[in-house]
């Protein structure tokens, strides 16, 4: 009989709990480091309200009044000026590939109808496929538009600091004119359900393979480590594909989604995503023990995918280091990719760098999993 309940016994259980925490160093180090980072991300990273937005100013008249206008964007702390394009077709390149987040035109007769009391047009061309990105600064200038001209206006021209502002600011919201949050969200969840689904299943297959014993099978085989990491992940890319003629459905039938481009070049780009995510979950089961060690890897990598790639916060608000390390993350280009051809209609030359930034990470990390393969059991 074991008899009642014994706090002893109840002590010696806690205690071995303990000591396999600690022999697993893996799963310790990740009950510790899951919360920091969140702490980290959610506290430094985050920022729901993006100053210092990339600008283009298209200016065809040069006076005071413009010079002023543009200090007065610089100094609202939201507008950035980065370029100054000398054609209409220069400042429609700049917002349609992401360089800049905005495009504001000044006209060429801006300052003659200004000083007629015309009220001349200033028209603000914002890149709107992350409605959150640009709504604050779209208020501000609104403003400003109000307000920054008063001091020039002097003499004769005092008249025009009462009644309506003395300019008329047109604002057009490019590739979302509604400004839906299905239009940004939408598509952006392919790049997240891709990234959590097909990184887990990889990393599973191979550690499933070790924990039931079918390894020693595996790698008595003549099969080379590439052929194995090939022959694993091909599958997983044709069930990547169903996911995506899914999602695209639902984002065409249920939200409305527009598909402007080139759905081929979709499907290149997203070959080349789907194989980066597959080789990132190969690496892992190279590095994991059993299935719960590869679960815990893919969270720890899902983590700063969805926070720092800007699929829930505007990718510019955050601060530079935080940029630096979505940069390196493949869903931060392929959400870049893929709004950019369904939204903007983007051709390649429009997304060659984030599809080379794609490419090198799949060479990489394809690289660094053959190295960690291991051809024999230790």
């Amino acid at each position: 009989m074991r008899g009642g309940f014994s706090p002893r016994r109840l002590g010696a259980m806690i205690r071995k709990e303990f000591i396999q925490m600690r022999r697993d160093r893996l799963t310790f180090a990740m009950m510790l480091g899951v919360p920091v980072m969140q702490l980290v991300l959610f506290g430094y990273a985050i920022n729901s309200d993006p100053r210092h937005l990339p600008t283009a100013l298209y200016a065809q008249d040069h006076s005071v009044f413009t010079r002023t206008l543009t200090a007065g964007l610089e100094n609202s702390t939201y507008f950035d000026i980065v370029a100054k394009p000398k054609t209409a077709a220069e400042a429609e390149s700049l917002i349609r590939t992401g360089a800049v987040q905005f495009v504001i035109e000044i006209p060429p007769d801006f300052t003659r109808d200004l000083e007629r009391g015309r009220r001349p047009a200033i028209l603000l061309d914002a890149d709107a496929t992350d409605p959150a990105a640009t709504g604050n600064a779209v208020a501000g200038i609104q403003f400003l538009a109000a307000q920054v001209l008063n001091r020039d206006l002097g003499g004769p021209l005092v008249k025009l600091r009462q009644g309506p502002p003395p300019v008329n600011l047109v604002i057009h919201r490019r590739y979302n004119a509604e400004g839906r949050t299905q239009i940004n969200i939408v598509p952006g969840l392919l790049g997240v359900i891709l990234t959590l689904t097909m990184v887990i299943f990889t990393a599973l297959a191979m550690t499933r393979e070790v924990e039931r014993g079918t390894m020693e099978n595996l790698l008595t085989m003549p099969v080379r480590p590439l052929e194995v990491m090939t022959g694993k992940i091909l599958p997983y890319i044709a069930i990547g594909y169903i996911q995506t003629v899914v999602i695209l459905a639902a984002a065409y039938w249920l939200f409305d989604v527009p598909m402007t481009g080139d759905l081929w070049l979709l499907s290149a780009a997203l070959l080349v995503f789907v194989a980066a995510n597959l080789a990132i979950g190969f690496t892992f089961s190279t590095l994991a023990r059993n299935q719960l060690q590869a679960i815990q890897m893919t969270i720890f990598f899902f983590l700063p995918s969805i926070l720092l790639s800007g699929f829930m916060f505007p990718f510019r608000g955050m601060p530079q280091w935080a940029q630096w390390i979505g940069e390196v993350l493949p869903i931060t280009h392929f959400l870049r990719i893929v709004r950019g051809i369904l939204l903007k209609g983007s051709g390649f030359q429009d997304i060659a760098v984030d599809f080379a930034a794609m490419t090198a990470f799949l060479l990489a990390v394809t690289l660094i999993a053959l190295n960690r393969y291991r051809q024999t059991l230790d």
